[in-house]
């Protein structure tokens, strides 16, 4: 019987490239010339740093065109609070892997208020949904693309 899984990943190797990208356009930017700005990455976290908070926002916006440039949804963005240290302000952004259970929840909802021929169930981070015809399978597949879910 045929079968797909819906899941939430991000692939860390296009997510190191954005990052580094735009810790590129920073280093390229006038006005950021002179400045203490950069990113730094640790897995699927990123700490920006920066000497004023307007210069955090600007830096969180060069990070979202990154994201979208490769293809990462930016709604994946957690950020976290803004933190003075000394002359610098620094805020984490974490990148949300794998769906929450309300997501998998509304997911499988959505699918059964279709009222399709296919089973959904939640595995653990991901949903599976089976069918015996591919064709609602690619009905499913349409209709989760077309809604905006939180993940």
């Amino acid at each position: 019987m045929p079968a797909f899984d819906i899941v939430s990943e991000v692939d860390l190797h296009v997510f190191t490239n954005a990052v580094d990208q735009a810790g590129r356009v920073i280093e390229t930017r006038f006005d950021f010339k002179g400045v203490d700005a950069r990113f730094e990455r640790e897995a699927l976290t990123v700490t920006m740093f920066a000497e004023a908070e307007f210069q955090l926002q600007q830096m969180e916006d060069l990070l979202r065109a990154a994201l979208v440039k490769v293809k990462i949804d930016p709604l994946a963005m957690e950020l976290g609070d803004v933190k003075g240290a000394g002359k610098q302000v620094k805020q984490l952004v974490t990148m949300q892997s794998g769906l929450t259970s309300d997501v998998a929840r509304k997911i499988v909802k959505l699918i059964k208020d279709r009222k399709l021929k296919v089973q959904s169930q939640i595995q653990d981070e991901q949903v599976r949904v089976t069918g015996k015809k591919r064709d609602d399978l690619q009905e499913v597949m349409a209709i989760l693309r077309a809604e905006e879910l939180d993940q």
